[in-house]
């Protein structure tokens, strides 16, 4: 039996797979880096999407506000211009977008074969209950990633670069500055999609009941739209509510996951 096996296999034993799986991912995320380091211009024009006028968002929401007649949809057209500043700054930023590609390209293989190492002393029920986690984990991260990337960032770093104290003031955005946002707002909200497994986790454990949940509802939507006005800080409703609309729907999300998980009649608010 493969937990017979692992139980007989030494610690420097253990120590060589982990040093062989280890090198399987280092090697994995160099290939997908290079291959990213020779994409250049198809990874770039990516990244650097959001910040031109005819980006996919920025066209919707000008339908959506000539079908609706609402002006404040309107975004317009736009020029922003990123700079660099440092001799190497160009080169280095290639290498570093580059790596953090591979790393997003090589992630499902970096989960496998870190589960692969792992699962062997899980129990059966604990490794069901490990590859949902885990691969629910990842969906709901890269959709939040996703949010971030055709939604968040876009009218967030439209607004700030089109922001002026006076017009004798002009902006021109460092392009580190640029991919630092872009990277910072993606995380967050990769970490903030992640809310309905931390919910079934908690619940799990007996630290959350759906009764909770219910009873702070209100409170908790004070909270993401608040949120959602510092990270969008743009004048009309509608794109506050675009925001907060899909932060509010994984809060009921999370309460339906978390009635499903706690046992009948536990309330923690007791």
């Amino acid at each position: 039996m493969e937990s017979q096996h692992e139980s007989d296999l030494s610690f420097w034993d253990h120590l060589d797979e982990l040093r062989s799986t280890l090198f399987r991912i280092v090697v994995v995320i160099v290939a997908f880096m290079l291959l990213s380091f020779f994409f250049k211009d198809e990874l770039f024009s990516i990244i650097l999407a959001p910040k031109n006028s005819d980006f996919y968002i920025y066209r919707l929401f000008d339908k959506v506000g000539e079908m609706l007649h609402i002006s404040g949809l309107d975004t317009g057209s736009f020029q922003v211009k990123l700079i660099n500043t440092k001799l190497s700054g160009q080169f280095v930023m290639h290498m570093t977008v580059s790596l953090y590609a591979g790393v997003i390209l090589a992630s499902p293989y970096i989960i496998y074969q870190l589960f692969r190492f792992v699962s062997p002393a899980l129990y059966k029920n604990e490794r069901r209950y490990s590859v949902r986690v885990i691969t629910w984990g990842y969906l709901l991260f890269m959709l939040g990633v996703l949010f971030s990337y055709f939604l968040i960032f876009p009218f967030t770093f439209r607004f700030l670069a089109l922001y002026q104290v006076s017009p004798e003031v002009e902006n021109t955005i460092m392009l580190n500055s640029y991919i630092e946002t872009l990277t910072m707002l993606s995380l967050m909200m990769g970490i903030t999609f992640e809310i309905p497994i931390l919910a079934w986790l908690f619940a799990k454990l007996g630290f959350l009941s759906r009764s909770f949940m219910e009873q702070y509802r209100k409170h908790a939507f004070i909270i993401v739209l608040i949120i959602a006005a510092i990270i969008t800080p743009t004048s009309d409703v509608v794109t506050l509510l675009l925001v907060s609309l899909p932060m509010a729907l994984l809060y009921e999300i999370s309460i339906w996951i978390v009635g499903r998980t706690a046992p009948r009649g536990q309330d923690v608010s007791e």
